[in-house]
């Protein structure tokens, strides 16, 4: 067998004659903060003060002493150098790198001494690359799209600009003999109740070991197939078919079985290699054929269709070597308690970790991965162009052992800016990466993985017979509504599927305490508007809150009113979207999470914090959902019951209209029941809708516990009076850690948020925005706030105000 030797002690990292110990995995910015040499970048406005750091080049170093062995090879393997590096051992050259998104091995057999990685700025390589292919556009004043680095560590509309350098995942040395397992490409399929995976298996041999027969074996539980390997040949395939077998499914849907397998290669001496993984058996499709609305985009797990509750994932950390399995699991866990079930990794970030598609698979998570692509002109020629087969050859590989990953996606917006951007004519016959989404990346995924859709893009319609961010065609982003209107906009549309939209909304108290300690807040101060990357960002939150409230003075209140509004836009798109199911077949918010404190789309800060928009996402997820939808016209609005679940839903509907006063006008119940993954519409009952533009009339509706209302107004022209509430805090048996607040209202109570940080940093409630009606009580546990008092807990509690 094969012997390995984790390389992650005795590093030292070289600059300017300087030197400090080093961690691997780890990158620059890391090593220097942890010699204290630089301040934080993501607080204050340190990021400016480490700009110097990624146009400067670095040097780790590490000793290699000689080691005795009767192995035929020794292999120095790097499974991530970021980014432009050039690898010597013993004053001989190994070979250079230039892509963070691949791993490498470099034959070391029979040297030793000092091993070097020499890191060039990521700026340099990239001007390097530029004046050879020329200038493409892109969204960002950075040369992101001239190296294939993670994009958004050159900076984007949510993230600082830190770009990396460093040994940022593991490396080792292994020694072997005769042959190893290269590559192992497991195809699983279903055929009825018997699920067959079908190995691809890639083998190295030494020189020695050419002309020896080998065997190759696959287990899963007491399920074994075998293949012989004739001397000369470096290619195999197992078929192992297991019956009876359990199906993974997503979250909502099923369990999630998983089931080892293992595979060892063997001479007639003995085991040479081997190669473990978990792998689940499930199919899935991706209906996007034409209907009368035009074609769809609707994904098939298991030949069950489905409405997609997703979000977007961006890197967790820009500093992503920092982000560890708990890191991940904690993350991702937050996203099913959310009823979440897909995360689409964007293009502008990187191949995740293997910790990451784990976790999806366990919660039953399915995974959207975009190739590493986004918002920019690509060029198609080298050095590029080979870089990005090899790149996207060694990470379908690598991932598709995991059933959660349920979709390849070719890249972010490339294909909409080419014909939106003004790139088209900027470009003329220069390449822009078109070559790539439609004939590189497609036909690996065909040649790699053929059990997986390809879509060439988000946005994209399918083909160019139709704009690439059509409505009607495909999926779809919706990003005038932020830019530029109001979000009762979302509704006049009914995209085939939303792959991105969202509304900003700044992170949590305590963390801009924490980003931003020496500052007194406020909107526009400096350390506010350094940690705002989106362009006007700050302009667009205020004109969202001053369509529905007068603007405030106060910070405190603009914190409350502009993370009222995210919750609401984005809940006003998914409740409309979900309601037309399954004419649109799901939603993915723009985003799950941040990777440092800012303002941003995010519904969990930078801190891990939970904005209201997490709260409000686990609403509207819910398998349950009602929904009042207003109608553009100023009709009769529409009663909507979503009923993602697999049984069907009888419940008996209370519709109420109530007056500002908190006096109820008029009650009717409605029984109604909704088939198993379907919605129910039926128009409000005439006698209970208010009157369109009313002032001094509401509606709201109740099934099991779940709540909406529909104002005929925005708030700032609503009747609302002074609201009234009393607030207790009551122990909750059993549990020495948590309280209950308990608010009861004498009025209405609009939008009622506990903002749990501000009683103590660690605090968190279990639940967001609530509405009261007058004589109601509600319910919230905290948990992280001992000795909080009724007086204490009303300091943290916000609601809408008269304007």
């Amino acid at each position: 067998m094969k012997d390995v030797t984790q390389l992650d002690q005795g590093w030292t990292l070289h600059h300017a004659g300087n030197q400090l110990p080093a961690v691997v995995p780890g990158c620059v910015h890391t090593d220097l903060l942890g010699a204290g040499l630089i301040p934080d970048p993501f607080l204050e406005t340190n990021e400016t003060e480490v700009a110097w750091i990624g146009r400067q080049d670095w040097t780790y170093t590490l000793d290699l002493p000689a080691h005795g062995t009767t192995y035929e090879r020794t292999d120095l393997v790097f499974d991530g150098l970021d980014t432009a590096a050039t690898i010597t051992l013993g004053g001989t050259e190994l070979g250079s790198t230039r892509n963070m998104h691949r791993s490498y091995r470099f034959d070391a057999t029979g040297l030793t001494g000092e091993l070097k990685v020499h890191f060039t700025s990521a700026y340099r390589e990239a001007e390097r690359v530029r004046a050879l292919v020329g200038d493409r556009p892109n969204v960002y004043p950075e040369p992101f799209q001239y190296i294939r680095k993670m994009a958004s560590s050159f900076g984007w509309d949510w993230g600082p600009t830190l770009p990396t350098a460093g040994i940022w995942r593991p490396a080792r040395i292994e020694r072997w003999s005769t042959a190893r397992l290269a590559r192992v490409r497991p195809h699983t399929t279903v055929n009825g109740t018997t699920g067959t995976v079908e190995l691809h298996l890639d083998l190295e041999r030494t020189t020695t070991g050419a002309d020896r027969k080998l065997t190759a074996t696959a287990t899963i539980g007491e399920h074994t197939a075998t293949v012989t390997v004739p001397a000369g040949q470096d290619t195999a395939v197992i078929v192992l078919e297991v019956p009876d077998i359990a199906l993974w499914w997503p979250r909502g849907y099923g369990d999630q079985a998983l089931h080892d397998i293992d595979v060892t290669l063997a001479d007639q001496r003995g085991p040479l290699d081997t190669w473990q993984r978990r792998i689940g058996f499930r199919t899935i499709g991706l209906d996007t054929s034409a209907d009368e609305h035009g074609s769809g985009f609707t994904l098939m797990v298991n030949g069950v269709r489905l409405f997609v509750r997703g979000v977007n994932w961006i890197p967790d950390d820009t500093l992503v070597s920092r982000v560890t399995p708990a890191r991940y699991k904690e993350r991702l866990t937050r996203a099913v308690e959310a009823n979440i079930d897909l995360v689409r990794i964007w293009g502008g970030g990187i191949y995740e970790n293997e910790a990451f598609y784990d976790t999806c698979d366990e919660l039953g998570l399915m995974v959207w991965q975009d190739f590493l692509f986004a918002c920019a002109a690509y060029p198609e020629e080298q050095p590029l162009r080979g870089e990005i087969e090899a790149e996207a050859r060694e990470n379908v590989a690598r991932l598709m052992p995991h059933p959660s990953l349920v979709l390849w996606n070719g890249n972010n917006e490339n294909l909409w800016g080419f014909r939106d951007w003004g790139w088209e004519d900027d470009l003329a016959t220069d390449s822009w990466g078109e070559g790539y989404y439609l004939g590189v990346l497609p036909r690996i995924v065909a040649e790699l993985d053929p059990t997986r859709p390809y879509t060439a893009g988000s946005p994209w319609s399918g083909s160019w017979d139709h704009h690439p961010n059509d409505v009607d065609h495909g999926t779809h982003h919706s990003w005038e509504v932020w830019n530029r209107q109001d979000y009762a906009e979302y509704r006049t549309t009914v995209p085939r599927f939303v792959a991105e939209f969202g509304w900003q909304a700044p992170p949590a108290h305590s963390t801009l305490r924490r980003a931003l300690p020496t500052e007194d807040l406020a909107a526009d101060s400096p350390g506010m508007l350094h940690h705002q990357k989106a362009e006007d960002g700050n302009g667009k939150l205020n004109r969202g809150v001053e369509r529905h409230f007068a603007l405030p003075a106060d910070f405190d209140r603009w914190h409350y009113l502009t993370q009222v509004v995210q919750a609401r836009a984005v809940s006003a798109g998914i409740e409309h979207w979900r309601s037309h199911w399954p004419r649109c077949a799901g939603t993915v918010v723009w985003q799950l999470n941040d990777c440092w404190p800012v303002s941003s789309w995010a519904a969990i800060d930078g801190d891990g914090r939970l904005k209201p928009l997490w709260y409000e996402l686990r609403r509207v997820f819910a398998d349950r959902l009602v929904t009042i939808q207003p109608n553009t016209d100023d009709t009769t609005p529409t009663l909507a019951l979503v009923n993602q679940a697999a049984e069907p839903w009888n419940t008996l509907v209370t519709l109420r209209r109530v007056s500002a006063d908190g006096t109820t006008t008029k009650t009717t119940e409605i029984p109604m029941t909704v088939e198993a993954r379907s919605v129910l519409r039926l128009p409000v009952p005439n006698a209970l809708a208010p009157a369109a533009g009313s002032t001094k009339e509401f509606l709201a509706a109740d099934a099991d516990g779940l709540r909406a209302v529909h104002f005929p107004v925005p708030d700032k022209e609503f009747d609302y009076g002074l609201p009234e509430f009393d607030v207790t805090v009551e122990p909750v048996a059993g549990d020495e850690a948590a309280l209950d607040i308990v608010v009861t209202a004498h009025t209405l109570i609009r939008d009622l948020l506990l903002q749990a940080d501000r009683l103590a940093p660690d605090a968190v409630a279990d639940r967001g925005l609530l509405t009261l009606l007058a004589g109601e009580q509600g319910r919230i546990r905290i948990t992280g706030a001992p000795g909080t008092d009724a007086a204490t807990a009303r300091t943290a509690l916000y609601c809408v105000q008269p304007a």
